[in-house]
Formats: C-alpha cells, structure tokens, sequence
C-alpha cells in the first residue's frame, strides 16, 4: 500500500499546541464578557481578544509551513488539500450541526431579530451549506448579525485559512525567501495602513461576505499567516526556559490590554493592533517553537490543550448566541449572576469540545486517513 498522500504526519510543537488551546480559551471569555458590551469596543472586557485569530493565523502559517514545505514532490496540491481538510472538515462539519441544534434557543427580538421568523427549512439549508464551510451573502442572513456562517460564526476564519492554503499550494509555497520576505512586508504595510489610517483603529471584523468584510478578512490574513510562514523558514527560533508558562503569560497580558484611546484616536489603537499581530505573536510563536517541555505536567497540560484548542473554537460559539439572547433577553447585568452563567458556559465549551474530539473528530480523522489518504498501489 503506497502512502504518497499519507505520509506521516511529523513530530508536533507541543508548546505551540498549547498555545493555541489558551488562545481559544480566552476567545470564549472574550465572547461572554462581549454579551455584557453590547458589542461596544472601548469598553470591553479582555479588550483585545479578537486578536487570537490573527495569532491562530501566525501559528497555521508556521505549522503549515513546517509540515509541507519539505514535501513538495512527495505529494501533489491534490493530496495537500486532501490532508488539511481531513484535518479541518470534520469539526466544520460538527460545528454547523450544533448550530442547527441551538438555533431556535437563542431567539431574542432584541439580540437576534430574524430568528423567530425562520422557516425550519431554510435553517437546514443553511446548516447543509455551513457544512461545506461555502460563506453565504447578506441577503441569506437568518440571524440579523450579517455573518456569512449565520448558525457557527467564527466559521468564518477556517473560510480564510483555507484560501490561505491554498494560496499557498498553488503559488507561495514556490517563492524564494526573498520574494516572501517581500510579499509579507507588502502585507504588514497594508495591515498598517488599514488599522493606522481606516475606520476602525483595530482588526474586529471579517465575518460579513461583502466589500468591507472581505478587506478586513484578507488584511488580517496575509500577514499573519505567510508571516508564520517565513518566520518558519528563517528557522530563527528563540531557546528560554519554561517557554510554554512565558508565552502563555505574554498571549494573556497581550489580548488583555484595554482600549487604547477614545473614538476621536483610533490611530492609537490601531497602532498596539499592529505591534501585536506584525512583532509581538511571531516573538510568542519564536519562543514557542524553540522551548522545550520537561516537567510531565506541563507537558499534560499542553496536550489538552492544544487537543481540544480547534474543536473548542469551532464549537463554543452556538452556545454564546444561546447566552447572548438569555442576557439580552432578561437584562441580565454584568454581575455575579452572569458571570457564574458564563463561567458555566466556559466549562460546558470545554466539555463539549473534548467529547466531540474523542468521540467524533479523531475517530472520523482516523477513518478519512484510511479510506482517503492511503492509496492502493
């Protein structure tokens, strides 16, 4: 049996596994104390928690890179595609499912407007066409949040890393060192121009298949993940000890910082968004990539972690809209009341994501690899 398409997967970054498993912990806080900001930016707690995606960004781009780089030749763009959404899919797939299952519970003329006028029918449809992660437009919003996955909204960021991928596939995985070099420096002036000189001052945003949402979506890809890519080529990795507790103390002080200026500054903020994503999350993946894991329990922690980080991602979401409408709902302040409800979220998150991982996603990756990757010589 020839294995051209599997070939073995390499050995991982156990750091950076679990730096990704704390990066999707705090983006389920950063989601349960946004329900009490109503959205607001300048006031929200865990401020700059979005930023996690563009740091998952910096850290596929790595991965990505080191697994495949090598390895051209050995397979074809079709067995490269076939690999990453054998990886990827299956919880895309999850993550629709509890969508539809949730989706008549967060009903909220306040907080969800449409969901009380849609048809069954057209839910289903909707889950059906989240499954192949294909993004809807506006005009298909059965929510009243504009999101291009309406029932899973941070969907919308796998959406993005698949074109990313195969961005790479067909052409960057080709570019010298110094071409990328150039095209990333392209990338991180444009991402500088947009949070310096645009309407925001910060990276929120992406989720909407319009003009405006695919310009965010983009800016924040390209850098980060071709940024992780080069930053892997250089091989230029940093070697301190206890590396998994600093870098996991850096990410949370990073995305905690509050809001840097008022609306009248929004350069201000625009300028810390920038230091983070272009220096600050290729320094933490540096580290991360270059420590090493002695202590057995450190070492538990980061597997768990990095296990659970995608299925808990790609999962939690459902159930913020659920506790969205419920705080909206029943003007639930933010309090002890809220926070005891969203702490409880936060565990059910968790538990939810390692059951789908033991008991859907690896089993299901373990048969795709099978019935897909290996093939009959």
């Amino acid at each position: 049996m020839s294995q051209t398409a599997y070939l073995p997967s390499k050995s991982h970054y156990q750091i950076l596994d679990g730096l990704r498993g704390v990066a999707s912990v705090l983006v389920i806080i950063f989601h349960v104390f946004e329900t009490f900001t109503g959205g607001n930016r300048f006031i929200q707690i865990i401020n700059h928690g979005y930023l996690a995606v563009d740091f998952f960004f910096v850290l596929s781009g790595f991965v990505v890179a080191y697994a495949y780089d090598d390895r051209w030749g050995k397979l074809t763009q079709w067995d490269f595609y076939k690999r990453r959404l054998v990886r990827l899919q299956p919880m895309v797939i999850m993550g629709s499912i509890i969508g539809a299952a949730l989706f008549y519970f967060q009903a909220s003329n306040v907080a969800f407007p449409n969901i009380a006028g849609t048809p069954v029918w057209e839910m289903l449809l909707l889950m059906v066409i989240g499954c192949t992660l294909i993004p809807v437009p506006i005009s298909m919003d059965i929510r009243g949040w504009q999101e291009m996955h309406p029932l899973n909204g941070p969907a919308w960021s796998l959406f993005f890393e698949y074109i990313a991928n195969i961005l790479y596939a067909v052409i960057i995985r080709r570019f010298s060192k110094l071409l990328l070099s150039i095209f990333v420096s392209l990338a991180g002036l444009m991402l500088i121009l947009y949070l310096v000189l645009g309407p925001q001052g910060d990276l929120i945003g992406g989720w909407s298949l319009n003009g405006p949402g695919l310009f965010v979506g983009f800016t924040r890809l390209l850098y980060p993940f071709f940024g992780g890519v080069l930053l892997c080529r250089m091989g230029k990795l940093i070697h301190i000890k206890n590396a998994f507790w600093w870098c996991s103390l850096l990410t949370v002080a990073v995305m905690s910082v509050p809001r840097i200026g008022d609306e009248h500054h929004l350069w201000m903020n625009g300028i810390y968004d920038a230091f983070c994503v272009i220096l600050v999350f290729p320094l933490i993946v540096s580290i991360g990539a270059g420590g090493q894991i002695d202590n057995p329990r450190a070492l538990k922690v980061c597997k768990f972690f990095g296990d659970i980080s995608y299925p808990l991602y790609i999962t939690h979401y459902p159930l913020i809209y659920v506790f969205t409408a419920w705080v909206a709902n029943n003007k639930i302040p933010l309090g002890p009341q809220g926070l005891l409800v969203g702490l409880a979220l936060c565990v059910v998150s968790i538990l939810i994501a390692y059951a789908c991982l033991k008991l859907y996603d690896e089993p299901v990756r373990e048969w795709l690899k099978k019935k897909v990757l290996m093939k009959k010589a």
